[in-house]
């Protein structure tokens, strides 16, 4: 039994990247509110890890106005209902030059569940080609840069990296065993 009723749902913004909708609901016990709803589809995030060390990007973010360090992660807007392996690849090359020999599913984790339909599955990569990125127009000035394990780690610890998708991906990646 659903806990909340649908009454009316209104889309109030949408272009390529994202619908924004705002729901009119009843609870169980009859009380009227609103949820608003942003929905994307879902995307990946990939640990590229190589001989102890972690490939990561950093590009500008343009609703915090900063550069900052991350893991490769995207969707294809074009393609939301892509293979999430096939993207995982395609993100990795397209963001850092790397083809991955090995990728391993980690999970799936929702980005932000308290307003967002959208998620993302993890994937563990290594055993590398180096090739050339392939960057979108949208990844402007992206840079990729590896580093060692506990240099990441002291990224993540002194605030360098802020990314939640990152954070999070590492940490379930290490919590169970893959790293």
């Amino acid at each position: 039994m659903k806990e909340i009723k649908t009454l009316d749902s209104t889309v109030v913004y949408q272009n390529k990247w994202m619908t924004v909708r705002e729901d009119k609901i009843e609870r169980a016990s009859g009380a009227e509110g609103i949820f608003g709803v942003v929905e994307k589809p879902d995307f990946v995030v990939i640990l590229p890890i190589e001989n102890g060390c972690v490939h990561l990007v950093q590009q500008y973010r343009y609703a915090v106005e900063q550069r900052l360090w991350e893991l490769p992660q995207g969707a294809w807007e074009d393609n939301p209902n892509a293979d999430p392996l096939e993207l995982a690849a395609g993100e990795l090359r397209e963001e850092t030059g790397l083809i991955a020999s090995n990728m391993q599913y980690v999970g799936f984790q929702y980005l932000a569940y308290g307003y967002s339909t959208q998620g993302y599955h993890i994937y563990l990569a290594s055993d590398f080609k180096h090739t050339a990125t392939q960057l979108d127009a949208e990844e402007e000035g992206l840079v990729s840069k590896s580093f060692s394990l506990s240099e990441f780690e002291a990224m993540i610890l002194s605030g360098e990296i802020k990314d939640a998708t990152s954070v999070n991906a590492y940490g379930l990646a290490k919590l169970k065993g893959l790293i």
